[in-house]
């Protein structure tokens, strides 16, 4: 259980990425985590773009937006720390059920799925919608929800104790600061 409890704390966000691509073995991976997710009543109406090659990178880049609680030098990753891969996850509206929850658990599994491979994540819903659903295409009845970036971290990200603020910050060293509320802020009652 200590184990899981660790993996769960080092997959935090990740927003600086080595020029290194994910192998298609690890991308397909991620795909099948998404895939295999929980979500209710089975519907399964979730569809996903993949956005790998170098040129559909360079192009999504700019659609996306980075670490609003950071000035757009410090977060925003520099030319050759962008990340090599990008996951558009989609709604199939013409389907019954589309439901947040369903999105959330895909994305869950998406990004530990990548991490168990050492490869981090940044999911993204501060996106320009309209360009990214030209970028790849859309059509309805799908719907561009969210996009995930993917790729090898180049810094750390740790959970710290919250104290007034909920905003992440950098450390001296470059690395993320992620506060957390303590268990006794967040837990009402127990029966």
């Amino acid at each position: 259980m200590e184990d899981m409890m660790e993996f769960l704390r080092t997959r935090r966000t990740y927003r600086r990425f080595a020029q290194r691509p994910v192998d298609p073995a690890i991308v397909r991976e991620i795909l099948e985590a998404a895939r295999i997710a929980s979500c209710g009543a089975n519907r399964q109406t979730l569809r996903y773009a993949v956005i790998q090659s170098p040129e559909a990178v360079a192009r999504m880049q700019p659609l996306v937006h980075w670490a609003a609680y950071l000035p757009p030098e410090q977060g925003t990753p520099g030319p050759d720390q962008t990340p090599v891969l990008f996951i558009a996850v989609c709604q199939d509206e013409s389907l019954p059920g589309c439901n947040d929850t369903d999105e959330g658990l895909a994305l869950g599994s998406m990004t530990a799925a990548a991490w168990a491979h050492g490869v981090g994540s940044c999911i993204m819903r501060a996106i320009d919608r309209p360009a990214i659903s030209e970028l790849i295409g859309l059509r309805e009845p799908l719907k561009l929800r969210t996009v995930v970036a993917f790729g090898y971290p180049l810094h750390k990200s740790r959970i710290v104790e919250m104290k007034d603020d909920v905003k992440y910050y950098l450390d001296e060293e470059g690395n993320y600061c992620v506060p957390k509320r303590r268990m006794e802020d967040i837990l009402i009652k127990t029966l």
